[in-house]
């Protein structure tokens, strides 16, 4: 599998390359956010190793502008601002997973690993009958793939959102909390800022209804959370 480190402390990206060419993983590394979006652009990678703090760029924007070129290559974000609030505004951003600095090797190698198979993912959560595949609303959503068919065209579903939707499908009609979200769906702290979830349910909508400004399907259940509702 081929990944692409960027990483502009040399003392690290030289680590990372070496535990990971020792699990036989194909390497390469960028120094600087504007490099590491060139390289993630010209070539296809497995999965993105990305620090945040970098030159120029930095990793948020790196991970903003995959996306929106719809380049959903998996990411694993670096971080030295570990806060909850942090970790939230890279989810935002697209990244898949984080680590925060100081790391153990073991500990990165185990969480890329986990990434990668996260990425191929078609198992039930938590005991819930959800098939890969199901009917919203005359769209289909392909959990396997991680993506979203509609009438407009295919969305790609990044890893964050596709688990939020299949949380709330496994418990349809059931009001999920935002604490429950945190923890059981994402593995956040409870005291985490939740404005970055309605931020996601925001998207879930644009994906799912036809009127997303006045929701029948991913439905907010005031004082609570949201419900998901499918007649």
């Amino acid at each position: 599998m081929k990944i692409l480190i960027v990483e502009d402390e040399k003392n690290i990206a030289d680590g990372l390359q070496f535990n990971l060419e020792a699990e036989d993983f194909d390497v390469r590394i960028a120094a600087t956010g504007e490099t590491g979006l060139s390289v993630a652009r010209d070539s296809k990678f497995d999965a993105i190793v990305l620090d945040v703090m970098l030159p120029g760029i930095d990793g948020f924007e790196v991970a903003r502008a995959l996306r929106a070129e719809n380049n959903f290559t998996p990411i694993l974000m670096l971080t030295a601002r570990s806060r909850p609030e942090d970790v939230l505004l890279g989810f935002e951003a697209g990244t898949d997973d984080y680590l925060a600095k100081p790391f153990d090797l073991d500990i990165f190698v185990a969480r890329l690993k986990g990434l990668l198979r996260r990425n191929k993912w078609s198992r039930k959560t938590d005991g819930e009958t959800v098939g890969s595949r199901i009917e919203i609303n005359g769209r289909t959503v392909d959990f396997t793939n991680l993506e979203l068919h509609a009438e407009d065209g295919v969305h790609r579903l990044t890893l964050m959102e596709a688990k939020l939707l299949r949380y709330l499908v496994g418990h349809a009609g059931t009001a999920v909390s935002r604490k429950t979200i945190l923890e059981k769906v994402w593995g956040l702290q409870e005291d985490t800022d939740t404005r970055a979830i309605d931020n996601f349910i925001v998207r879930l909508r644009k994906y799912l209804e036809d009127e997303p400004n006045n929701p029948k399907i991913v439905v907010t259940v005031r004082g609570v959370g949201y419900k998901f509702v499918h007649e």
